[in-house]
């Protein structure tokens, strides 16, 4: 679904682009990758890769690294959906069980039980329930998985010959938003003070879900997930100076009432602890942004913002395992098409507002019914070739100028 916000005020010239993504972990990733192509392919005047301004939030931080370093939906793709990237992805580095923690957890288990031990002898009819778990909860793992794989691959990736790792060599502005634990405030790595932290240690910082992955130490303080706070840090866009703004959030609560194409009404509390859990984080991320996104409106009068979000009826996102890689080609596809259906469905107004900032949409590209987000990789693929070829035709012309030259000197 696409939310159009129209500036207030105007102001000459087309202005400062900005793209804000939010989280959402695998799956969110999946769909704002779907839906960062569509919109690659729609909107002409500018590519994708060269926005002015980037601001990443947990899972949307690895994509707005990446876009950020110039590489676009295509090598992205590639890369995570259809594993042919140069430098391979393995799914597996994102569920490799943290090893370690598990390990130092269990080193406290004798010291947990010698304290429990004492105070049981002190007060041997006193104890209770509550404070023998109050004494064991030390002993918990704080996550499942290890993050450190995750860094290790986005190093690789970012320092790649034409890459950086360094917010200060981009060319473009990038803030990657994390959380930090001990103080509860938000941080934008990438600003003046917290710039020289290397991007791939920001992003895995910021997509540090409590529970699922343990907490960055970066500067002896410990950060985890950036949407703890606010779901897109958009404002960080506005405030650099942001004239067009797009959001893409992949985290909307299900409206399971049914009443679309004979949809049934479904009811989330029979399906269990993960639909239940998965709902209330939806709502709330959802309702915390729609709050902060309501005041842009008088807070940046001269900025257009456009927010891309997924249908609430959307069955199909909602129910996917988040965790389960076998499906990520059909996810990014169907994310693809449907905001490929939303931008057309309100195309004079989305070419108004684009027009303002010097872009233009392309219709008869999102009229065409054949165009898969596969079809971006047989594309890349062809140009491939003809660039090989037309370099290999050139090198061969060289070498026989080169033969023609040398008898005569």
């Amino acid at each position: 679904m696409l939310k159009i916000q129209p500036a207030g005020e105007r102001r000459a010239g087309g202005g400062k682009l900005a793209l804000a993504l939010a989280g959402g972990g695998p799956l969110g990733a999946f769909y704002e990758l779907g839906a960062l192509h569509a919109l690659s392919e729609a909107i002409e005047g500018r590519e994708l890769t060269e926005f002015d301004i980037y601001v990443g939030v947990s899972s949307g931080s690895l994509l707005a690294g990446s876009l950020a370093n110039g590489f676009d939906t295509t090598e992205i793709g590639s890369s995570f959906i259809h594993d042919e990237a140069t430098i391979p992805f393995s799914p597996d580095a994102l569920l490799e069980p943290a090893v370690g923690e598990y390990l130092r957890r269990m080193a406290r288990v004798p010291r947990s039980l010698a304290a429990l031990a004492r105070q049981f002898m002190r007060e041997p009819l006193h104890g209770s329930w509550p404070s023998v778990v109050g004494s064991l909860s030390g002993m918990v793992p704080t996550a499942l998985f290890d993050n450190r794989p995750l860094e290790r691959y986005l190093h690789e990736v970012f320092s790649s010959p034409g890459h950086s790792d360094r917010f200060g060599k981009l060319r473009s502005r990038l803030y990657v938003v994390a959380t930090n634990l001990n103080t509860g405030e938000s941080v934008a790595f990438g600003d003046s003070r917290h710039s020289h932290v290397p991007i791939s240690r920001a992003a895995i910082a910021s997509a540090a879900l409590p529970g699922l992955y343990p907490a960055v130490q970066i500067d002896g303080e410990h950060y985890v997930d950036g949407a703890l706070i606010r779901t897109v840090h958009a404002s960080l866009a506005l405030e650099a100076g942001a004239d067009l703004l797009i959001c893409i959030n992949p985290l909307v609560p299900y409206d399971a009432s049914g009443g679309r194409g004979g949809q049934s009404r479904r009811n989330l509390a029979d399906q269990g602890l993960p639909a239940i859990m998965g709902q209330s984080l939806r709502a709330l991320i959802h309702s915390r942004m729609h709050v902060g996104m309501a005041s842009y409106g008088a807070r940046f009068p001269r900025a257009d913002v456009l927010l891309l979000e997924p249908d609430r009826h959307d069955e199909r996102l909602f129910f996917a395992n988040v965790f389960r890689y076998t499906g990520r080609s059909r996810l990014v596809e169907h994310a693809y098409q449907r905001t490929r259906h939303d931008l057309l469905a309100q195309a004079d107004r989305l070419s108004r507002v684009l027009g303002r900032h010097g872009l233009t949409l392309n219709r008869q590209r999102l009229r065409d019914r054949r165009r898969t987000f596969a079809t971006a990789g047989q594309e890349r693929a062809v140009r491939v070739r003809r660039t090989a070829q037309r370099l290999d035709h050139a090198l061969h012309r060289l070498e026989a100028l080169l033969a023609h030259e040398r008898p005569r000197a």
